[in-house]
């Protein structure tokens, strides 16, 4: 079976809440994946029930050939409530998850040093998880969830809480892991760092799939609109309206400090392939240009685009 993760149909409903509907999607072995989406979009229910934590009201869902009870040594999970025994000493904490994983005593201290060094905790082995900061419990957790060298490694909003330094060295880290062959993935609603690390993307909107991709096709099928000029020097009389005048232009936007300009061009514009040499001659025709670039849609303005509601408002209305 090429399919770490395969969902078919899976609905939840808490009460009058339908918090996930009907969705499908597989994740294929070796993949990292980002599972995409507003806070209160069905992402940690989806989680939980691949996880066997609850259960789907109907559909089915197979981890690994079965259920990920069946597979629990394999899986290394990081759910989205933090924890860690608060009054246990770090390197003992890490220990007794790894044993309960099926980890051989024999080794683990140095196993777990390496841990240790390679997320940047020096010299915690013997404090008391409650003696380390909420950034710092965080990676002790992550390196409990993945002690034991799953095949299978699923975080839940893994980089929340993390100062941008911490950030950037887990996202290095789960990068490392699935250079080594492991199956990874991870929800958050931070696209960028989706962006960033993802060979595949999910992304769920009020419990429906909305997108779902590797990120070649993805950026593929959402082919970009904007343009973005630089101009040869700053330029105070500078007006849109003199590209706008083209009939490839919808929409142009001067910056504060008159240097650049940002072009939303009319749906009749393939920039599927890069910019028309005929385009580009109207445009160096009109305004004095340095350079002039296509600014490939996001995550972001693909999200916006396939919604047609800014991730901030989906956010603002959850909470």
């Amino acid at each position: 079976m090429n399919d770490a993760i395969r969902v078919n149909n899976v609905s939840k409903r808490f009460g009058t809440l339908q918090a996930v509907d009907g969705i499908e999607f597989s994740i294929p072995r070796g993949s990292l994946c980002g599972f995409l989406g507003p806070n209160g979009a069905g992402k940690s229910t989806t989680i939980r029930m691949i996880m066997s934590i609850i259960y789907p009201d109907s559909g089915d869902i197979a981890v690994m050939g079965g259920s990920a009870l069946d597979r629990k040594d394999a899986i290394g999970y990081l759910p989205e409530e933090r924890g860690v025994y608060r009054k246990m000493p770090v390197a003992k904490f890490i220990a007794y998850i790894a044993r309960l994983k099926g980890v051989d005593a024999r080794g683990l201290p140095r196993r777990i040093d390496a841990w240790l060094e390679r997320m940047e905790l020096p010299g915690v082995t013997r404090k008391k998880c409650q003696e380390l900061s909420k950034g710092m419990q965080q990676k002790v957790q992550f390196i409990a969830s993945v002690i034991h060298e799953p095949d299978l490694i699923i975080l839940d909003e893994p980089f929340s809480g993390l100062d941008p330094v911490n950030a950037r060295l887990l996202g290095r880290t789960i990068k490392e892991m699935n250079d080594e062959g492991r199956t990874i993935i991870f929800s958050t609603h931070v696209l960028h760092q989706a962006e960033q690390l993802c060979d595949r993307v999910l992304m769920i909107n009020g419990g429906r799939m909305v997108l779902d991709g590797d990120m070649q096709s993805i950026r593929d099928r959402h082919d970009p609109r904007e343009i973005v000029i630089e101009l040869a020097g700053r330029d105070d009389a500078m007006s849109p309206g003199l590209l706008e005048g083209l009939p490839e232009v919808r929409e142009a936007r001067v910056d504060a400090d008159g240097t650049t300009i940002g072009l939303t061009m009319t749906d009749e514009v393939d920039l599927h392939r890069g910019i028309p040499r005929s385009l580009l001659a109207r445009l160096t025709e009109t305004v004095p240009v340095r350079s002039v670039e296509l600014r490939r849609p996001t995550l972001d303005d693909i999200f916006v685009r396939i919604v047609g509601s800014t991730v901030t408002d989906v956010e603002a209305r959850d909470s």
